[in-house]
């Protein structure tokens, strides 16, 4: 079992506060005050709630960083060379409130250099239903629950599992759906499965744990991967866009597959 840092558990005592009023409303999600932010986008008291949970706890901790919230936008740093929280409160609304067991909180610690360059120097996913805490520091490997995670081995795509992300309502336009729809046909065809589980956050880290052997998805926001692009780095895994580059996190656009699966990956999404 790994020893967790100082950085680490201040992450999780946040995550863990922020649960307890999530898993109360889960319980009875048919009477939750609901209201639209666009097509197919929704927002639930638990997401402000969790965040301002979340934002108080680490306030408290680190009071000279900034954030970059899903709700509640951007906090400059006190400090201009502080890291920024990127946070997720709720990752899986849509699970949510449909009374689907599988969402989280995704929280990142960002760095970024003088040329503007960003990089994830910590990251935790927190599955509140499963008690499952991913967590994972740079340069020091990826655990659940304390347990050293590794990208799975398989090597051949039709042992392979993916998840994804499929394009809904409000989410791309008919070309983007078209192309995904040409993606999906050529994993379907020399895989063993795609899964949709409606929460990108929890799809890396399950490609950190081996539980998938990659994932795919377009026009994600930053606090849905910071989190999940370093624990799957940290656990012997590759992330990068389309193009094969490093800008993941620039664009939202994210390819994620074990060594030996990933390049393929890449090859078989070119439509």
């Amino acid at each position: 079992m790994a020893s967790q840092s100082a950085l680490i558990n201040v992450m999780q005592k946040a995550s863990i506060a922020a649960s307890r009023g999530m898993l109360r409303d889960f319980g009875e999600v048919e009477n939750l005050q609901v209201s639209r932010k666009g097509p197919a986008d929704f927002v639930s008291r638990a997401d402000i709630n969790a965040e301002r949970t979340i934002r108080r706890e680490l306030s408290k901790a680190r009071p000279d960083w900034g954030f970059q919230m899903e709700e509640g936008g951007v906090i400059e740093a006190a400090d201009a060379d502080a890291p920024v929280w990127v946070i997720d409160p709720l990752d899986g609304t849509t699970n949510f409130l449909h009374g689907i067991p599988h969402f989280a909180i995704s929280i990142a610690a960002m760095e970024t250099d003088t040329q503007g360059r960003r990089s994830i120097i910590a990251g935790t996913v927190f599955d509140p239903v499963k008690n499952e805490f991913f967590f994972a520091e740079r340069g020091k490997g990826a655990y659940l629950n304390g347990r050293r995670l590794r990208v799975s081995g398989r090597r051949m795509m039709a042992d392979a599992l993916f998840g994804t992300g499929i394009p809904f309502l409000g989410r791309g336009d008919e070309d983007d759906h078209a192309a995904f729809l040409k993606q999906l046909g050529n994993i379907m065809a020399i895989s063993s499965g795609v899964r949709r589980n409606g929460a990108a956050a929890l799809d890396l880290a399950w490609v950190a744990a081996g539980r998938l052997d990659g994932f795919w998805e377009k026009g994600l926001s930053l606090w849905d991967i910071a989190a999940g692009v370093l624990l799957i780095r940290e656990a012997g895994g590759f992330v990068s866009d389309f193009a094969s580059r490093d800008k993941a996190l620039d664009s939202g656009d994210v390819v994620a597959g074990n060594p030996a699966i990933h390049g393929d990956l890449i090859k078989r999404l070119r439509v």
